[in-house]
């Protein structure tokens, strides 16, 4: 009887005919799925217990998150196993890591060293965070969602539609980090709130952001890109407080600013034509 036929996939030019091997190679961007949501399931644990620790714990475990999301994908083009199924898991663990523990964190960050006395004021500023932030959830399940069906902006994969969740998620996360206290002054945590909400808008926009794909990362990079990565590295190592601030910020700012550029630009030629 003739033998059963081997399928074998592509590995960096190479072709993998082990079949323990191959099976190893499908399962590893889920096993960093799977880390991108266990990192979103301590944060929220971790800002249940509420002390200022532990929503730096929970700040840091959305980094690693973010970080985990972006090598799962890369690693799937890489040795050529995308399937349906990790599409899925990972836009799940995306609404837990980027949604869910966030919202969480943001609400708890905002309201739990309020100096309430049980007034209306005090149950009213609860509530309001509680709809902002159920608001972020929301517009990143609708992102994520939204990204399913329509994939990138259109003419190719250099942008995303609309803030990308890890990037929102990214920028709540920088500040609790950075600032690391809770809020203590009713004013600060309406402002709060009110960035969680911004945030949720801006992922449900039709603003274009920058997804640094069309940047060759498995290429020969110059020497001094080399020197500038290395250094932008350490000072996030060193002054992560201040940097990913300055960082998350910057990108939130910069599609904002090049999108009401490009809109003056056409109402010109608009108007000129």
């Amino acid at each position: 009887m003739p033998e059963p036929e081997q399928h074998e996939i592509p590995f960096q030019g190479r072709r993998i005919k082990n079949p323990r091997l191959r099976r190893g190679i499908f399962l590893l961007p889920s096993l960093f799925t799977v880390a991108n949501l266990l990192c979103g399931y301590y944060a929220v644990v971790a800002s249940l217990l509420g002390g200022r620790d532990d929503f730096d714990r929970a700040a840091k475990a959305i980094g690693f998150a973010i970080l985990f999301d972006s090598l799962d994908g890369r690693i799937a083009r890489m040795t050529g196993t995308n399937t349906e199924f990790g599409v899925q898991l990972d836009s799940l663990a995306d609404v837990v890591s980027f949604g869910i523990a966030p919202a969480v964190m943001a609400y708890a960050w905002g309201v739990r060293s309020l100096p309430g006395d049980g007034s209306v004021a005090f149950q009213q500023i609860g509530e309001f965070g509680w709809v902002c932030c159920l608001a972020f959830l929301i517009c990143c399940a609708w992102r994520l969602a939204r990204f399913n069906v329509q994939g990138m902006a259109p003419g190719g994969s250099k942008y995303f539609v609309g803030m990308p969740t890890p990037a929102a998620a990214g920028m709540l996360a920088a500040l609790v980090h950075g600032f690391k206290e809770p809020l203590h002054n009713w004013r600060w945590s309406v402002a709060w709130f009110l960035l969680a909400a911004g945030l949720g808008a801006l992922m449900t926009s039709t603003i274009r952001y920058s997804s640094f794909k069309e940047i060759p990362w498995t290429r020969k990079q110059p020497s001094l890109a080399i020197v500038l990565l290395c250094l932008i590295v350490a000072v996030i190592w060193r002054y992560s407080e201040y940097a990913l601030v300055v960082l998350a910020g910057a990108y939130a700012a910069i599609g904002g600013a090049l999108h009401l550029v490009r809109f003056v630009r056409h109402r010109l030629v608009s108007r000129t034509a």
